[in-house]
Parts: C-alpha cells; sequence; structure tokens
C-alpha cells in the first residue's frame, strides 16, 4: 500500500510539474494561431505521462533497458500526438479561416452564407448564429428602406399639401389687403378654414414625432368601449351627415378596457373619418367592438370603399401612405393611419385591415383590462 502511495505520488509530482509548464507556455502563446495551442495542449498530456513515469521509473530503480524501453514508446506517442494535433489543428483554422470570410459578407451588404465544408460543432453554431445575425440585418436593412421610402414620400405630399393651402391664403390676404374681394367674410371663412387645416397637419407630425421617439404620454384610465365609441360616433356625425354616410353603432359591447381615453378617442376619430371619407354617398360605416377568442377586445371600423388592392395592404399604416387617391384633398397628409397604428402599439395592442366584401374591415386588438 505504502508503494502505491508513494509511485501515485511521484506520478503525480511530475505531471503537476508538466501541467504547469504548459499553462505557462499557453499563456504566452494565447494570442497566437489555434494550431500552435492545439499543439501545446497535446504537448502538455504526452510530456505530463512521460515526466510521471519517468519519475515512477526512477523511484523503481528500473534497468536502464527497461528505462530506455519506456522513454522511446513515450517519446514516440510524444512525436505521433504532437502530429495529429497540428494536422487537426491545420484543418480547425483553415474551417475558422473560411468562416471569418463568410463573415466579411455583412460588411458588403449582403447575406451570409454558411462554407459547406464540415466543420466542429463550435462553428457550427457559430454558423447557425451568423446565420440568424445575417437574416436579422437584412430585415433590419429592408426596414430602413421602406421607412426611407415613406419618408420621401412624405415630404414630397407634405410639400405639395402645405403649398396649395399657403398659395389660397396668400392670394385670399392679397385680395383682402388690394380690397378687391368680393365677398370679405367668404374670404375670411375659408382663410380660418385653411388655417385649421393646417393647424391639423402640424398636430398630426407633432403626435407622429412623439409616437416615433418613443416619447408619447399615456394616462391609463379604465373606460368602457361604449363611451368611447359613442362620442367619437358624436364627433364623426356632422362628416357623414354632410357626406351622406350612415353611421352605424350597434354591435359595441360594454367591455371595460385600461387606455388613455385621449389617445384612444383620437384612434376612433382618425379611423371614422377615413372610413367616411373612402365611402360613397348612401353608404355606411359599421362600428363594433366585443370580446374576442383569446379575452382580448376587438374593436372593428367597417366601411364601404370598394376594398384595397392586395399589394397596398401590407402599406396601409406607413407614414405618408395614401393609396390611389394621393393627390386629393379628402386623402390628408397620409399620417392618420400612422397615428392609429403608432397609439395602439403604444398600448400593446395590433392594429390590422383586411377586404372584405365591398370595403374594408379595420381592427383594434387591445388587452382586456385586468378584472
Amino acid at each position: 500500500m505504502r508503494d502505491t502511495l508513494l509511485i501515485a505520488v511521484y506520478a503525480f509530482v511530475g505531471a503537476a510539474a508538466t501541467g504547469l509548464a504548459g499553462a505557462a507556455v499557453l499563456r504566452v502563446v494565447r494570442r497566437r494561431s489555434l494550431t500552435a495551442s492545439m499543439a501545446v495542449v497535446a504537448a502538455v498530456g504526452v510530456v505530463a505521462m512521460l515526466a510521471g513515469t519517468l519519475a515512477v521509473a526512477w523511484a523503481m530503480f528500473l534497468s536502464p533497458h527497461d528505462l530506455t524501453v519506456v522513454t522511446t514508446v513515450v517519446a514516440m506517442a510524444a512525436v505521433v500526438s504532437l502530429a495529429t494535433a497540428l494536422l487537426l489543428g491545420r484543418w480547425v483554422v483553415a474551417r475558422s479561416r473560411e468562416l471569418a470570410v463568410a463573415a466579411r459578407s455583412f460588411g458588403d451588404g449582403g447575406n451570409f452564407a454558411a462554407p459547406e465544408v464540415p466543420a466542429t460543432a463550435e462553428l457550427e453554431s457559430l454558423s447557425r448564429e451568423l446565420a440568424a445575425t445575417s437574416a436579422k440585418l437584412a430585415e433590419s436593412r429592408e426596414r430602413e428602406r421602406a421607412l426611407e421610402t415613406s419618408r420621401r414620400e412624405l415630404v414630397a405630399w407634405i410639400s405639395h399639401d402645405l403649398r396649395t393651402p399657403l398659395a389660397g391664403l396668400r392670394a385670399m390676404s392679397e385680395a383682402l389687403e388690394d380690397g378687391v374681394a368680393a365677398d370679405p367674410d367668404r374670404y375670411l371663412r375659408q382663410i380660418r378654414t385653411e388655417v385649421e387645416r393646417l393647424n391639423d397637419m402640424v398636430g398630426d407630425l407633432f403626435e407622429l414625432s412623439r409616437i416615433h421617439a418613443g416619447t408619447l404620454p399615456l394616462s391609463y384610465t379604465r373606460v368602457s368601449l361604449y363611451d368611447l365609441v359613442g362620442d367619437a360616433l358624436a364627433g364623426a356625425d356632422p362628416l357623414a351627415r354632410e357626406l351622406g354616410v350612415r353611421l352605424e353603432g350597434g354591435r359595441v359591447e360594454p367591455v371595460p378596457v385600461e387606455v388613455d381615453g385621449k389617445e384612444m378617442s383620437r384612434v376612433l376619430g382618425n379611423l371614422l373619418v377615413n372610413a367616411i371619407r373612402r365611402t360613397p354617398a348612401d353608404g355606411t360605416v359599421a362600428v363594433a367592438a366585443e370580446r374576442g377568442p383569446d379575452g382580448a377586445v376587438v374593436l372593428s371600423v367597417t366601411d364601404g370603399c370598394g376594398g384595397i388592392p392586395e399589394e397596398d395592404l401590407p402599406r396601409v399604416f406607413d407614414t405618408g401612405w395614401r393609396g390611389s387617391h394621393a393627390r386629393t384633398p379628402p386623402a390628408g397628409a397620409g399620417l392618420g393611419l400612422a397615428i392609429v397604428r403608432g397609439i395602439v402599439e403604444a398600448h400593446q395592442g395590433q392594429a390590422t385591415v383586411r377586404n372584405i366584401p365591398g370595403g374594408c374591415r379595420f381592427e383594434v386588438v387591445l388587452p382586456a383590462a385586468a378584472s
């Protein structure tokens, strides 16, 4: 038992000394190639076995012949191990270089394509992560391009919408100033109308900027959708009467929700105004509110616009989108539906649109109030 313990101690001391030396070498070559690190690891394992074996052999007073045999066997094992480590290291380094070359496509705005040659499990995992990151970057670039297109369209349309009323205001003010206005009171009423329209446009831009900046303040209160819809219908009724559109709100359940009443009233108002302006005379705009199958609250506004082209449906809530009526005054600045989506998403909800026979159905899904 004592001899066995001594053998174990000698072997441990020899291997430990080699391990410490190997750790120091690894620290020195840590910034070099992976091949060098693998060679050092393999060498440490073999040399540790050699040191332990020699320490035990000397302690056991082996004959010179036996000691030579043991040393030769361990030395050959060390040579084979080092050669194998170098070959494996070069193979792993080659795979990592191929992966690095493939990853450079990120900087060129391209998509990541994983190397076809099989790699280690770690490199394969890294390759999958790079592929997932590439897909996310591609989506981000696509969103950025879409946003940039929307910004350009918005600037062009806002410039057009501002130029027209400003030119009218200038002409009417000059007519009043020169005393050539046939009906000054009518001119003053028209000026007031145009100023209110410009004020509404500036207010929409300010609201949209707060939404995009994430600084939209929300004051949550517990209210009934029945009251919100009733107020919104009352506010939109004059416009509906003027355009000959019927408003219906008979399918509204008194479902409680926790929302910012002012902002949600703006959502309903924008949806109703948009639906009324798109619906022909003698048409109907219907509002409904009910609980969804998952407990959420579904608020819908259905119009008689005749439908939206399928290719335009994904852009309906984009900033500046105004469809085929982009140059007509009733279309507005293309901010109303973008504001709707921003406010709804700020309430952790979702705004969608889909075609139905004869028109469109805008839906706002909101979380139900806690019981």
